[in-house]
């Protein structure tokens, strides 16, 4: 247990800017963007008259709209908030995502590339040990950095937009105590399971294409799922292949690649939760994002067939590990 502790701490340390530094820069971008939007917006009304503060001549000031929204639907206040929390970690999410993909395309190829692996194959580690410490890394250390990054984040706009409005005599910090950051914290964190489950055939096809590929496994990793599909879409239009097209590309083509993004379980609950004459409000925008729902996705056959086949594409993946050698 402690040699796959260090070994995930050599892994984080490596890979810091895609880990640690993408996240917070990000997180800095969309705050630096939000600021810029408030200052847009001080012009613009400063230049069209248009009122922010109380207004004399009656009720039609963003304060008046404020007030009556706090005292008639407090509750979707409170959700409103926790939504523009959850945007911004939305927003890491997905560049987190792109660095989980291509870390994972690369953490077995690049040791072979540089001859690194030489020097780890030297001291008593597994290839087993190697390969588990970086599925760690990708889907439990990193995620962490990303859901700080995010909440922290989100705090920081909310604070920033309170800040903002207080200049103008708007009374929101009793509208920020209506926001659950510690519930929205504890979604993201408990959702770090689930994406671990989620993400194994992504992880497990992108090692496995890591480790077996001897050279451009992107090219691998990308052109055999989309070949596949082609040629089933080809026999299917010769009439000599029954297999919908639809189901391929949704249940292969997108679980093989796509599944490092956070979230890609929730359409199974989206079908029960929004139905074709719903009418999204922030409370159930908030509700949506739940634990319940999340974990919902498990009674799924699709994420536990998922799940096997990556694990079976890591064991692949050891195996090439062991036994592969470009020289």
């Amino acid at each position: 247990m402690k040699t796959l502790y260090w070994l995930v701490k050599r892994e984080f340390w490596e890979h810091r800017g895609g880990f640690f530094w993408a996240p917070v820069i990000t997180g800095v971008v969309f705050l630096i963007l939000n600021l810029m939007g408030i200052v847009a917006g001080e012009m613009f009304g400063l230049h069209h008259g248009i009122t922010i503060g109380y207004s004399p001549h009656g009720d039609n000031s963003i304060a008046a709209m404020i007030e009556s929204i706090k005292a008639n639907h407090m509750q979707d206040v409170g959700s409103t908030l926790d939504v523009v929390m959850l945007s911004s970690s939305f927003l890491i999410s997905v560049v987190f995502s792109f660095v989980v993909f291509f870390y994972c395309l690369g953490a077995l190829y690049d040791d072979r590339r540089d001859r690194s692996f030489l020097f780890w194959k030297s001291l008593p580690i597994s290839d087993s040990a190697t390969v588990i410490s970086k599925v760690i890394t990708a889907t439990l250390a990193a995620p962490v950095v990303a859901v700080v990054s995010g909440v922290l984040t989100g705090i920081a706009m909310l604070l920033m937009f309170a800040i903002a409005l207080s200049f103008h005599g708007v009374s929101v910090w009793s509208l920020l105590m209506l926001a659950h950051p510690v519930q929205v914290t504890a979604t993201l964190i408990g959702s770090i399971p689930m994406y671990l489950i989620w993400a194994l055939p992504t992880v497990g096809w992108l090692m496995f294409c890591s480790a077996w590929a001897k050279s451009k496994p992107f090219l691998w990793a990308v052109i055999v799922p989309v070949g596949v599909g082609i040629v089933i879409s080809w026999f299917n239009v010769l009439g000599s292949m029954d297999v919908q097209n639809t189901w391929y590309w949704r249940n292969v083509f997108v679980r093989s690649l796509f599944s490092v993004f956070p979230g890609g379980w929730f359409h199974i609950a989206a079908e029960h939760q929004f139905g074709p004459d719903a009418q999204p409000t922030a409370q159930n925008i908030a509700d949506f994002f739940s634990l319940s729902n999340s974990y919902a996705a498990l009674a799924s056959p699709n994420v536990w067939i998922g799940a096997v086949l990556g694990l079976a594409m890591l064991a692949g993946a050891i195996w090439f590990r062991r036994w592969r050698d470009d020289s």
